[in-house]
């Protein structure tokens, strides 16, 4: 990146920020924006328009994407108050940039007049991918304004699953003849003047659009211009079905380091074209959702949104938490006699709970990452565990160890100093165990692996440890 283009970036960063700074803490600011000025916030309007002066200067300089991220990075009326100041012409854009969180706070306050304003100013594929989104009304009045081709397209599209190809694919595609020459491509290129974005091949297709190949715009460059495309196109593309999940699609695209790569339907027929700007937002928000899925939080939650919306994603989670706290309770409680005869047990249960439950987190998010990208099959489950029980198995004898003697010195008890020890390698033994085997259960299932894993782990290492010590120490030492 050159040295410009760095300071632009780092401007725009700041510019970012101190918009952020003024309508966070400027009150008046935000309440004027909303039409909600008191008579005591009025008395000092000079500097009240002084900052609105600048906010609005601000706005007008950065670009959608950034506007996107400030307004993420907003409490909903600060939010509400910046929308107002972004003009028609780039709604749209900011709106394409945006997550679906911050759509359901900007598109409440919105007309669906002033919606529609905003979609047509975007090309027909980013039209396609909003109106997905958009609530079913208004989905058949953009369509209305279409021309009959692009509303088939956007009617081809809908067709298709949110996680699918389809939904994501451009239909912007440049494709031209195996039997021309270089030189009559290259023709064809300046007359059109200008080339989607992404574009680094071309699709070679037969008279009844089927795809036979791709040209590369460094072939078309690199060779003879009296040369023909059949001599030079790659004849064995990858090519993907408007079907296939985008997620396992986002893989190869890492794996063959691709731009773009074309779409094609059951009959072979070129039906539109994937890029890497759509890859890498599925990407973004598959590792988004997986991180809040992991944590019990639900995917639509919006770090800004009101306190009621926050509680209602988040309680199911806390209630199956809860339940199992109050098992973990019930095991400490059948053990009462044996904590009433030594006291020291309750100050030592949390660390052999408090470690399993970390072991096990540590193995359930490599184990989710490592179906994420596939690596786990059938032949080596079996090494997986082993692995994983070895692991833990050298940690608790080391830590555990230590630990033991740590006990044993606290408490003159060279056998409470052997319990503790032994507890922690066993729960770690069962923490990698259950980490292993949740993920692949739910997987089995037909479920996302993800989703509460973390809460799950802690509650099994909480009881489990919790259980494991308080035997080991009725046992040996009452």
């Amino acid at each position: 990146m050159s040295l410009s283009k760095k300071n632009s970036v780092k401007l725009r960063e700041e510019e970012r920020a101190r918009l952020i700074w003024l309508l966070i803490t400027h009150k008046p600011l935000t309440a004027s924006l909303l039409g909600q000025l008191t008579l005591a916030e009025q008395v000092d309007s000079a500097a009240l328009e002084q900052d609105l002066a600048e906010v609005n200067a601000l706005v007008s300089h950065l670009p959608p994407p950034d506007l996107a991220d400030t307004l993420e990075a907003l409490p909903v009326d600060e939010r509400h108050a910046l929308w107002r100041l972004v003009s028609d012409d780039k709604r749209g854009k900011v709106l394409l940039e945006a997550s679906e969180n911050v759509w359901d706070d900007l598109i409440d306050e919105m007309s669906d007049r002033a919606l529609l304003d905003a979609l047509q100013t975007l090309d027909i594929d980013d039209q396609i991918w909003l109106v997905q989104h958009l609530p079913r009304n208004l989905t058949g009045r953009l369509m209305a304004t279409l021309p009959r081709a692009e509303r088939n397209r956007m009617r081809e599209v809908m067709r298709y699953g949110k996680n699918c190809v389809g939904a994501i694919m451009e239909f912007e595609v440049i494709t031209v003849r195996s039997e021309v020459t270089l030189a009559a491509v290259q023709r064809y290129l300046r007359r059109l003047g200008k080339m989607p974005d992404n574009t680094d091949k071309l699709f070679v297709i037969g008279r009844d659009n089927r795809l036979m190949g791709e040209l590369a715009l460094q072939t078309i460059l690199l060779n003879a211009a009296g040369r023909r495309v059949s001599e030079v196109m790659d004849a064995d593309p990858v090519a993907f079905s408007p079907e296939e999940d985008a997620e396992k699609v986002a893989r190869t695209f890492e794996r063959d380091n691709l731009l773009s790569a074309a779409v094609v339907d059951d009959n072979g027929m070129l039906i539109g074209r994937l890029t890497i700007d759509e890859i890498v937002n599925v990407v973004y928000e598959e590792t988004d959702n997986d991180l809040r899925k992991m944590g019990g939080l639900s995917a639509e939650e919006d770090v800004f949104a009101p306190v009621s919306k926050a509680v209602k994603t988040r309680w199911a989670w806390l209630a199956i938490n809860l339940c199992t706290a109050f098992i973990a309770s019930r095991v400490i409680d059948g053990f009462e006699h044996t904590i009433s005869q030594l006291v020291a047990l309750a100050s030592l249960m949390p660390i052999v709970a408090g470690i399993g439950g970390n072991t096990g987190n540590q193995t359930i998010t490599m184990i989710v990452r490592a179906l994420a990208l596939q690596n786990i099959q059938p032949g080596n489950l079996a090494f997986l565990i082993m692995r994983e029980l070895g692991v833990a198995l050298i940690n608790g004898l080391v830590w555990g160890g230590i630990m033991g003697c740590i006990t044993w010195w606290l408490y003159d008890d060279a056998a409470l100093g052997g319990v503790m020890t032994l507890a922690m390698v066993l729960n770690l033994l069962m923490a990698a165990l259950m980490g292993v085997l949740i993920p692949m259960i739910m997987t089995r299932l037909g479920r996302d692996p993800a989703v509460g894993s973390s809460v799950m782990i802690t509650a099994i290492t909480d009881t489990g440890g919790f259980f494991i010590f308080l035997g080991l120490a009725t046992l040996f030492l009452l």
